[in-house]
């Protein structure tokens, strides 16, 4: 890391290098400048770390460099042409229909007929609630007794919510992640509808019982499936740190949450003991204890440490050199049509990914054991860098096994697009009450998420819900 002018990383070892060299200096001394050089390490290490070269999400970076506008761009602002945008369309039944008339006193004298007329259509909002009176029939026969027409399915109260309001509700506190009290405010303040956060924690509770079905359908697929992303987060459950776990691929996604963040909480999902295709993931080990399944590495991770290594230690050629190859193996994948490179290509870029990691070897060689030691020696503590170099070269196939697999991307970013927005959902609201609440926002999600990826809007999704049913692709 270089401060203004300063070089940290090599300034830490011309002293190390002169530290070693005096012979005079006490072994006190000598041990509290090695640990406030290891301090100075550390630090500047933390202080280097940005969006572009860790997992440091852009929010907490305001320093970020940003991009600037090209000034050989020739493009307009807006969409470009070929874009199929999303345009306001006249209708062909409009609601209501006025009627303008010319005042013909302001018109020249002469002689006028009527051909036709110009249109133009304003579309207007209106919120209102609408309440529907059921009047079932009494009947009474000569002997006094009663009888009473059959309410529909669900029509047990005197006055009760209805599903759109119910689904309505969801939509805003799940999807839209709007906090109870403002979504309570909303139908106060707008539609007129006195909603308690009681009721709307009931709405989400009733929309979570009626999902358990899709919770062991959606887990089933996923386990059936060719590959999946997974990842996890952290989220606040009552001031209480737990982990947020997805597992999600092209049509399906499921999250769950839990206490822990390694094997046990996957176990317990019940998702990856019984997976055996691909698994997309960015090297968290407890995801290697599933042996049944192949793995793949998130590139993204890679090319972001190796931006770190390039800015804390130019030296290290390496770091950049296999980045460069990353990039460049995924441009290549990236232009053919069938999304996986042929043999002669994988054996070339292979070759040149083992010389990388050679040059690596040579430049950060290990630390060679203490001469004159008797006893066996612990575990080498290794640098960030160094320990990146072994993941790379221990783990080649996993890392480039997106050139040699259609279906698996470079990146782990379908997992971990899918948990960004709980982090959204954690800043508006600070936190879940209970884990009750944490496991009503999963599986609804979920459902939400998954009926997206099928092209069914989340209303009608919801909507479909609280008549008792599920979309019809649930059930094939």
């Amino acid at each position: 890391m270089k401060l203004k002018n300063l070089n940290v990383s090599k300034t830490v070892e011309e002293v190390t290098t002169l530290l070693e060299q005096e012979k005079n200096i006490s072994p006190v001394l000598k041990a509290a400048i090695q640990l406030l050089l290891t301090v100075v390490t550390l630090l500047s290490e933390r202080l280097s770390l940005n969006s572009s070269n860790s997992s440091k999400p852009p929010s907490t970076d305001p320093n970020r460099k940003k991009k600037k506008k090209d000034p050989n761009n020739k493009r307009n602002p807006g969409a470009q042409p070929g874009r199929n945008g999303t345009n306001l369309e006249p209708v062909d039944d409009p609601d209501n229909i006025v009627s303008l008339k010319l005042d013909q006193n302001s018109l020249p004298s002469g002689q006028y007929q009527e051909v036709g007329f110009e249109a133009r259509q304003v579309v207007e909002l209106e919120i209102s609630r609408i309440v529907t009176e059921y009047r079932a029939q009494i009947l009474e026969n000569a002997a006094g007794k009663r009888f009473i027409a059959s309410f529909p399915e669900g029509i047990t109260r005197p006055i009760q919510y209805g599903q759109s309001v119910k689904s309505h509700s969801v939509y805003l506190s799940q999807h839209q992640l709007i906090p109870y009290e403002r979504v309570s405010d909303y139908f106060n303040n707008e539609v007129g509808i006195p909603i308690s956060v009681g009721s709307l924690f009931n709405f989400n509770q009733e929309a979570f019982d009626k999902l358990e079905f899709f919770e062991t359908f959606v887990k089933e697929k996923l386990i059936a499936s060719l590959f999946i992303h997974v990842d996890e987060t952290g989220i606040n459950v009552n001031g209480k740190r737990i982990w947020l776990h997805c597992a999600v691929n092209d049509r399906w996604t499921y999250f769950y949450p839990h206490e822990k963040r390694g094997a046990e909480a996957m176990n317990a999902i019940d998702i990856l003991p019984n997976f055996s295709g691909t698994l997309i993931h960015d090297h968290w080990k407890p995801y290697y204890t599933y042996t049944a399944c192949e793995h793949a590495l998130c590139n993204a991770h890679h090319i972001r440490e190796l931006e770190w290594v390039t800015d804390n230690y130019p030296q290290y050629t390496w770091a950049k050199l296999m980045q460069a190859l990353l990039i460049e193996i995924n441009n290549a994948v990236n232009q053919t049509e069938k999304n996986y490179l042929d043999e002669q290509s994988i054996t070339t870029y292979r070759l040149h990914y083992s010389e990388i990691i050679k040059l690596g070897e040579q430049q950060m060689p290990l630390p060679p054991p203490a001469p004159n030691q008797t006893k066996k020696k612990g575990r080498e503590k290794k640098s960030k860098e160094r320990n990146l170099l072994e993941r790379l070269r221990d783990f080649e196939d996993d890392a480039l096994r997106f050139m040699t697999v259609s279906y698996v991307q470079f990146t782990n970013n379908s997992g971990e697009n899918a948990i960004r927005m709980t982090k959204v959902q954690q800043k508006i609201s600070g936190c879940f009450r209970a884990m009750n609440g944490a496991k009503i926002f999963c599986r609804i999600r979920s459902y939400l998420l998954t009926a997206q990826k099928h092209n069914i809007s989340p209303t009608e999704a919801l909507q479909t819900l609280f008549k008792g049913k599920l979309p019809q692709v649930f059930y094939s």
